[in-house]
């Protein structure tokens, strides 16, 4: 490969934020300070939530909620197989089955109508739900599901308001996975408001970065309480430095990451524009090829809060010709996402096989994220596209 002519991903950081970072390090309080509380505080009254709990990772802070929503051995929970493989992962740590849910072709997000059937048919038992559920790995007469791990995918809320009623009709747990999505809406509600809790990630590719991070938001009191403890090695409200109510986790983030969070917060609504305009440019310069379908933006996401850019390559193209043309001249691309029902680890522990989630597969297989950032300029952006272009003719 060439040496890149343009990153893949570039995160938005500015003096305040390097300042910000210093300032802690000038400090003896390196972890649980004034800025994890001063972040939490900022995020709940961004969102609107009444608690947030920051994390070191998007994965930890799916992962306290899983456990906040007592999911555990043989438990089924409903999800979609077409994300990164964390929000499964989560449900694996817990010994959970994922039973997963192929996803709309527009927007890569869990599929309402199958999801409804889903739930029914496990309720049904039987033949019914025989249909749902892996080939191994699940116990033999399983019952309902228990939760719905909804994921919003690539920054687009998924369609809540037909997850949720089925949520409420099988009294399944809901658990919002907006690790992509912080500062989008759906119909004028903030990402991470829908179910008991949501999830937001800060990785470096993200709309905004505390390097490693994440956070949970939820209105549960009693869900927010415990999970606290747990990301703080078990403590519970009232245990002494040695004390431990609960098995817990060092899930906890750093100052450094809080205070540069904070300071990335603030600018937020900036950079989802700036990412916003990106994808403006990238739309304009695509639009009139054919072989490349551009990403939909649903009439109910009120915000799209643009985390990659993804296209998907006509079906006759040959994606990995396309990948290794563009490398050539310096353009690093990803295909994005490789469907986790095919996982190694998932086929070896629950038999799943190619053909079990085609819309999944297809978009899987077509399916390529392009450089993208806030701070990508419109040179940048054409040069992608005049190359993507050549590569796919070639």
């Amino acid at each position: 490969m060439n040496k890149p002519r343009v990153p893949m991903s570039s995160p938005d950081l500015t003096a305040a934020e390097r300042a910000a970072v210093m300032q802690v390090m000038e400090s003896p309080v390196l972890s649980m300070g004034e800025h994890t509380a001063g972040f939490e505080a900022e995020v709940a009254a961004y969102v609107g939530s009444r608690h947030a709990i920051a994390v070191n990772s998007g994965t930890a802070g799916l992962h306290l909620c899983v456990c906040a929503a007592g999911i555990g051995a043989g438990d089924v929970v409903l999800t979609t197989p077409f994300s990164f493989v964390a929000s499964t992962n989560v449900l694996l740590y817990e010994n959970a089955v994922p039973v997963f849910v192929d996803i709309d072709p527009r927007t890569g997000n869990i599929d309402p109508a199958l999801l409804q059937q889903a739930a029914h048919d496990l309720r049904q038992g039987g033949d019914a739900a025989a249909r749902w559920l892996p080939r191994h790995g699940a116990a033999a007469g399983q019952q309902h599901a228990k939760a719905v791990l909804a994921v919003d995918v690539f920054g687009q809320p998924a369609e809540y308001d037909a997850i949720q009623p089925i949520a409420d009709e099988y009294a399944l747990t809901l658990i919002e996975d907006s690790c992509e999505a912080l500062g989008a809406s759906y119909k004028g509600t903030p990402a991470g408001r829908f179910g008991q809790s949501g999830v937001f990630a800060f990785y470096p590719n993200k709309q905004m970065t505390t390097g490693e991070g994440g956070i949970i938001v939820t209105d549960d009191d009693e869900a927010a309480a415990l999970m606290r403890a747990l990301r703080n090695q078990g403590r519970a409200d009232g245990d002494t430095w040695l004390e431990h109510t609960h098995l817990g986790y060092n899930y906890r983030i750093t100052e450094m990451s809080a205070a540069l969070g904070r300071v990335q917060l603030q600018r937020l609504d900036e950079m989802v524009a700036s990412r916003a305009q990106v994808a403006g440019w990238y739309a304009e310069r695509l639009q009139d090829f054919e072989l490349v379908e551009l990403p939909q933006v649903l009439q109910a996401t009120t915000r799209m809060s643009w985390f990659v850019y993804v296209v998907r390559l006509a079906p006759q193209i040959d994606r990995q010709r396309v990948i290794a043309t563009l490398a050539q001249a310096g353009i690093p691309v990803r295909p994005y996402f490789a469907p986790i029902h095919l996982q190694k680890y998932m086929r070896q522990r629950f038999g799943y096989q190619p053909g079990d989630f085609p819309i999944t597969e297809d978009l899987g297989a077509r399916s390529l994220a392009l450089p993208f950032s806030s701070v990508m300029t419109a040179d940048q952006v054409s040069l992608v596209c005049e190359e993507l272009q050549k590569a796919i003719l070639a």
